[in-house]
């Protein structure tokens, strides 16, 4: 009973933005990342525009849930002596190696990464993709499966490209669509038999709250909202179809970031507006990109909006044909929303997470450990959708202490990873849920996606570098190296 199944997937979670490095090498485009500034807990991201046509200047503050409001012939650019985080990361692309041969060590059966499409099309009308940027990705599978570690990849993980973005405004124009599908197919056919698993869109439900860095829209309405969403859940469908004629042991996921909702009180009214949350922000992403159709209140709610959505004979056919073949989701803890809310009390997090939960303890950055959500959020989503389930994000961000004698006694993570592998476990064995895999985020240290910030810590490895981008790059192992090491070896079985 205490045991994971002997084919699960444990391992760890990166993504190309903040990990990879190498921004301007390999025949590299910008991304909407390589524009956006560091910031911090108090101080919001931030992304520099300038005018071409009058030279005027300015900075956008990324400030969560609140769309970008670039000023009329603004685009984004990189301001001088400014620090940008995602230009060297930590430096994967010159580490890769080394990275892999720790990530062995400890075990890893997967190791989940992003492919930064400007990579691979610098260029995205071109035909013909960057030999180089294929080639590292190539290198990096190679080393991944000298070690039998099984690569996860992220086809879209917050890599916007810039070209996206100026050249065709984003996701709201149905050009992209082909644009994907030219990118995603010429990865899985130069991929095969050396990458299984892909996701399309990563938390592809944050367009809610973060539209330049995940649809790339400088105009944000409902209709442009509406219309991006649909054409991603297109460009994933067509995907799939794609893999399934490429290579038939090729499986697509989906990745949704969720958290179990709970209402405040026992009101009726803040139950209700926990399920509509939960609906709206979560689930109606996953209806369609995993059930196949648009859920009915989704459809009401454009009703009332006066959107209309651009589509196309045979269309709808296609979102049902070709749904994802699992369901993959990030969950750091649970929200809490109600309808007494007086402005006080609310949580930290990213945002989403609405009211302090008094039950709970948080770490410095707010993010609060829910010991049951992940056995509550597998319950939910399966019994919902009934597809396999792969929890690809889940950790504890914290600014880890290096001792004197260099050691890292990180236990506030270990006892993050005891508690939410006992709740994954508890899933598995008296709920039945099939779990695919478990990729613990940001396992080799990584930036910060919502902060910028390198001091918001994450991983099992320690990598010698600060907020300014100063450091060696040099890799330690903390003590939960060694824990989760010994949880892989013994199946989950020791969490002592």
């Amino acid at each position: 009973m205490s045991k994971f199944p002997k084919d699960f997937l444990w391992g760890g979670a990166t993504a190309a933005n903040q990990y990879e490095g190498g921004y301007n090498e390999g025949g590299k485009a910008l991304t909407i990342s390589d524009v956006t500034t560091a910031g911090s807990h108090t101080q919001p991201r931030r992304i520099g525009w300038v005018i071409p046509e009058t030279g005027e200047k300015g900075v956008y503050q990324m400030e969560f849930g609140k769309p970008v409001s670039f000023p009329e012939g603004a685009i984004p650019c990189v301001m001088e002596d400014t620090y940008y985080p995602s230009h060297k990361a930590t430096d994967f692309y010159h580490h890769y190696k080394e990275d892999i041969a720790l990530m062995a060590e400890m075990g890893f059966k997967t190791f989940r990464m992003s492919i930064a499409w400007p990579r691979i099309f610098p260029d995205l009308a071109s035909e013909t993709p960057n030999e180089e940027g294929l080639k590292f990705y190539e290198n990096v599978f190679d080393e991944l499966l000298k070690y039998g570690i099984e690569p996860l990849v992220t086809l879209a993980h917050f890599e916007i490209p810039i070209e996206l973005v100026l050249k065709y405004g984003g996701w709201k124009n149905r050009e992209v669509i082909d644009l994907f599908v030219k990118f995603s197919t010429t990865v899985m056919k130069r991929f095969k038999g050396k990458v299984k698993y892909y996701l399309t869109f990563n938390e592809i439900n944050m367009m809610e709250f973060m539209q330049i860095g995940t649809i790339g829209l400088l105009e944000v309405n409902h209709q442009t909202k509406a219309q991006s969403a649909y054409n991603q859940f297109m460009a994933s469908a067509l995907t799939v179809k794609a893999a399934r004629e490429i290579d038939p042991e090729i499986k697509v996921g989906m990745m949704l970031a969720y958290q179990p909702i709970y209402g405040e009180t026992c009101d009726p009214a803040d139950q209700l507006f926990a399920l509509k949350i939960a609906q709206e922000q979560f689930l109606w992403y996953a209806d369609v990109q995993v059930g196949g159709r648009y859920p009915n209140f989704k459809l009401k709610e454009y009703e009332r909006n006066g959107v209309v959505l651009d589509t196309r004979e045979g269309e709808a056919e296609i979102l049902e044909k070709y749904a994802c073949d699992f369901l993959s989701f990030s969950c750091y803890g649970s929200g809490v929303q109600g309808t007494h809310d007086d402005g006080t009390g609310r949580a930290g997090g990213n945002g989403l997470m609405g009211r302090k939960n008094p039950y709970l303890n948080a770490n410095a950055w707010g993010w609060a450990t829910d010991p049951n959500c992940l056995r509550i959020a597998l319950n939910q989503l399966y019994d919902r959708y009934h597809k396999p389930l792969w929890i690809v994000e889940n950790g504890i961000g914290w600014d880890d202490k290096v001792e004197e004698d260099g050691s890292i006694h990180d236990t506030y993570r270990i006892d993050y990873l005891r508690a939410n592998i006992e709740s994954m476990r508890d899933a598995i064995n008296l709920d039945g849920i099939p779990l695919m895999g478990y990729t613990m985020w940001g396992c080799i240290d990584l930036v910060s996606a919502g902060t910028g910030e390198m001091k918001k810590r994450y991983g099992f490895v320690y990598v010698d570098m600060d907020d300014q981008g100063n450091g060696t790059l040099k890799r330690s192992k903390k003590d939960s190296f060694y824990y989760y090491k010994k949880v892989i070896a013994s199946q989950g079985e020791d969490l002592d």
